[in-house]
């Protein structure tokens, strides 16, 4: 199918975005890395007036430590950039993990981050990391800009709370105790497959005993979502593979997955409490974040 025609606009600076945004209104979308926008068009899920390109705006592509905040990434930022961050690899290894098994390596040299979380789809593979790290968000338009908890920007189906002209800028994990993280996911191929289920983990041990866990799952709700009550019942208890046998079968219950031609509701429940218990495991036992 044949691109429909478009006005390209390549700001040089966010402000100028913004400002773009706002004038021409629901005739514009934003363009970033183009691996989602470019393949609706070409489908004919998608038709905008203009394109916005965002790949000029250096100010929102780099990946910073920031003392006091914490790591900061550019929304533009790739996800092969995340993969082979030095910072990252230092501080979060479990991203540049999470990034790595993404998709193809052109994917991943075209794909932003902030085109994974700005398209809101349940599946997504950074997104539940990055709640797991205590993740924020900060958007920007001529109105101003706000900032937020990842977790508080999703609130349906490729739906989220950004605003008409809004553009995501930069995603902050703080400085943090958490001593394990990680990033499961089954896929249907051994790489670069969407998520049937995935679930995101971090822990902070002290000695025997799991202080705090986040428990994070995708691909198993209309949204990315906390399993909040394993998360209560970890908090404070002696490690056992009880423990955590227990707290998958909590975050089981927790999932709202439905039925597709991915997998069952049913395969991807068991899935949750299966690899629930791994991550758990695994960010335990390997003590890095």
């Amino acid at each position: 199918m044949y691109m429909p025609d478009f006005e390209y606009h390549a700001p040089k600076t966010l402000a100028e975005a913004c400002t773009l945004l706002a004038e021409l209104g629901g005739k514009a979308t934003v363009l970033a890395g183009g691996t989602d926008v470019l393949h609706k068009m070409k489908v004919g899920k998608l038709s905008p007036e203009h394109l916005v390109s965002l790949k000029h705006l250096d100010e929102i592509r780099e990946i910073r430590y920031q003392e006091g905040r914490g790591v900061v990434l550019g929304a533009i930022t790739s996800h092969n950039a995340i993969y082979t961050s030095k910072l990252l690899q230092e501080r979060f290894l479990s991203l540049p993990m999470a990034a790595h098994t993404m998709a193809s390596n052109q994917i991943c040299n075209m794909g932003t981050l902030g085109g994974n979380i700005v398209n809101g789809v349940p599946s997504a593979d950074l997104p539940p990391i990055l709640i797991a790290l205590g993740a924020t968000i900060r958007l920007v338009s001529t109105r101003g800009e706000r900032s937020m908890a990842l977790e508080d920007f999703f609130f349906g189906s490729a739906e989220t709370v950004i605003a008409p002209g809004e553009i995501l800028a930069d995603i902050t994990i703080p400085d943090q105790e958490t001593t394990g993280s990680t990033y499961m996911k089954f896929g249907l191929r051994r790489s670069g497959a969407l998520a049937v289920t995935g679930v995101a983990v971090s822990v902070t041990v002290a000695g025997d005993t799991l202080r705090e866990a986040r428990i994070v799952l995708a691909s198993a709700a209309p949204t990315v979502m906390r399993a909040r009550a394993a998360e209560d019942f970890l908090r404070g208890k002696k490690i056992s593979d009880e423990l955590l046998a227990e707290a998958g079968e909590l975050a089981a219950a927790a999932s709202r997955p439905r039925d597709s031609i991915r997998g069952s509701a049913e395969y991807r429940r068991n899935l949750v409490g299966v690899l629930t218990k791994r991550a758990l495991r695994k960010s335990i036992d390997e003590g890095h974040v």
